[in-house]
């Protein structure tokens, strides 16, 4: 089960004016599954996106990042899984975009004013005959309170759905943020690593939507990692429909901009950090924060390192204080950052929780195995390590490596 995943039934997720949201059981992988979302944006709205950077991306990434260029306006997005359209070739540009010009024709807008995403088994060409079908009942069902049902229906091998809401106060305006996400596997950033969609009803700008979009994957989405593989399927978005009443945001510097902006930032956070609760087979949560780096980038490095380390991993699993798995992790971060090639370990200091477990280059003398142990045994295992030559920070979110993780991924296609 997720590690202290918050059940979605325990949640409320208000609706956001000027988006709506449809599904139906298309049946593209599995038979009476909520398999296919549509959700439709209002006239005005602002859509921005980030997507993969794997050089592999899938047909839907190509069409996603092509609409948002040319289209004057974007009117709605369509979300299939059990096929990821990836590694499909022409056929599967061709059936991205007759997915498109069949939502565009049942909504009445112009094709580009689609956005198409899939998730799921790379390598399959999609049903389309099931896939179309799927459309006009999810198009029927459209409605501003179905933000539940559309998170169960862009689940893959998520063992649970993953939503988050919230509200913040713009002047006299009261705003709201929605959001859903899907991701357990195959979750390493070169973006975001999952599909993941926020909506608010506040009145931003396109250009400083688009920036503040790039910020907040940074800060959330890019900070995460289950397995060290990045998805072809990548991708995120945030909509500002400006069904609130506010007056547009535009300007950076405008002092309402943070206020949205923390909103925006805890939705994804919390989207980001449930992704990696629900990690394939997790059963720890674990929190990397390195401090004192000379950039963010170097921060990061190490931060990956440690967390994508199978052995690291693998030694959370089993609940054992293996330093040096951390270590050796920490010293070969230089392979991803060049400016730290100079890392003097003998600065560094490493934490387990409150607990100091290594500096001067070796063991603390502080440092007793039942402390470690006692730390190892939590569902939550927070790591520390200090550079001690910088002032940049940076924290990643990870889960430890469990039988069930090779299990449920090689038993994947069947």
């Amino acid at each position: 089960m997720p590690v202290n995943l918050p059940s979605i039934e325990n949640q409320i997720l208000p609706p956001v004016k000027g988006v709506r949201l449809g599904w139906a059981e298309a049946n593209i992988k599995k038979p009476n599954h909520k398999d296919l979302l549509v959700i439709e944006v209002a006239y005005g709205s602002s859509v921005s996106g980030v997507f993969t950077q794997n050089r592999f991306c899938a047909a839907p990434v190509h069409i996603c990042k092509k609409h948002l260029d040319e289209a004057k306006q974007i009117k709605a997005l369509v979300i299939n899984t059990g096929n990821a359209n990836a590694g499909t070739g022409e056929q599967g540009m061709q059936d991205a975009m007759s997915t498109c010009e069949q939502l565009a024709s049942q909504l009445d807008v112009p094709v580009n004013a689609i956005l198409p995403f899939s998730t799921g088994v790379i390598l399959e060409h999609l049903p389309m005959g099931r896939l179309l079908a799927g459309l006009a009942p999810a198009v029927n069902r459209l409605t501003e309170d179905a933000w539940e049902p559309a998170a169960w229906s862009i689940m893959t091998t998520d063992v649970a759905p993953k939503a988050y809401a919230t509200t913040c106060q713009l002047a006299e305006h009261s705003i709201q943020v929605t959001g859903i996400s899907k991701g357990a596997g195959m979750i390493h950033p070169n973006m975001a690593t999952m599909l993941g969609f926020i909506a608010t009803d506040a009145a931003i700008s396109q250009p400083l939507l688009n920036d503040i979009t790039k910020q907040i994957a940074d800060l959330s989405f890019n900070c995460i990692s289950v397995d060290g593989d990045t998805s072809t399927n990548d991708s995120f978005i945030i909509i500002a429909s400006g069904k609130a009443g506010n007056p547009e945001i535009t300007d950076s510097e405008d002092p309402l901009l943070k206020t949205i902006f923390q909103s925006l930032l805890e939705t994804a956070q919390y989207l980001a950090k449930a992704i990696v609760r629900d990690g394939e087979g997790a059963t720890k949560f674990i929190t990397v924060n390195v401090l004192d780096a000379l950039s963010n980038e170097e921060a990061k490095a190490v931060g990956y390192a440690i967390a994508k380390s199978p052995l690291v991993k693998t030694a959370m699993f089993a609940s054992d204080p293996n330093l040096g798995r951390v270590l050796a992790a920490i010293g070969y971060a230089s392979r991803e950052c060049e400016s730290l090639q100079d890392l003097n370990v003998d600065n560094i200091e490493l934490y387990f929780g409150d607990v100091l477990v290594a500096e001067k280059g070796g063991r603390a003398h502080s440092y007793t195995e039942e402390a470690g142990q006692k730390i190892m045994q939590d569902a939550e295992i927070e790591i520390t390590v200090k550079l001690n030559r910088g002032n940049d920070n940076a924290t990643i979110w990870s889960c430890d490596f469990s039988y069930d993780y090779v299990r449920i991924n090689a038993e994947y296609r069947t």
